[in-house]
């Protein structure tokens, strides 16, 4: 189950099928869905998650709690839908598009994708670019 939350007045423009996309990612992988929630929210919400947890003080566009155990998916994940908007200007791309990678991203962390080294983060951008073609797709 997928379930998406609204801390701030953005709103998704369909669900459902996000939820159908995301679920087919995971499936490929060879992943099963379990329960993720989305949390979007402003810059301000997610600086504070951000000191409270993981004691970073920095802004960022996602932060994921991963409650995956073995093939099943599952977690909270939290985005800034500002900093989503600001990544979109300076990578030159439209929000809509950013948006979609960010949401595949924290996805991709719970199958145990990596971007700490530049031959990780390779291949996590090839595996959200794969993502993002089957929802180009759709």
């Amino acid at each position: 189950m997928i379930a998406f939350n609204y801390e701030t007045k953005f709103q998704l423009n369909n669900e459902e099928n996000t939820s159908k996309w995301i679920q087919e990612c995971i499936e490929r992988e060879g992943f099963e869905l379990g329960e993720i929630n989305y949390i979007f929210c402003d810059d301000a919400y997610l600086h504070k998650i951000n000191i409270e947890f993981l004691q970073h003080d920095t802004l960022t566009d996602i932060i994921s709690f991963d409650y995956t155990l073995g093939k099943l998916v599952g977690g909270d994940i939290f985005i800034s839908v500002e900093r989503v908007e600001e990544n979109a200007k300076e990578f030159n791309t439209s929000f809509e598009n950013e948006l979609h990678r960010v949401i595949i991203h924290g996805i991709l962390h719970y199958m145990k994708y990596k971007d700490k080294t530049d031959e990780e983060k390779q291949i996590m951008r090839s595996k959200e670019n794969e993502c993002l073609e089957i929802l180009d797709k759709k």
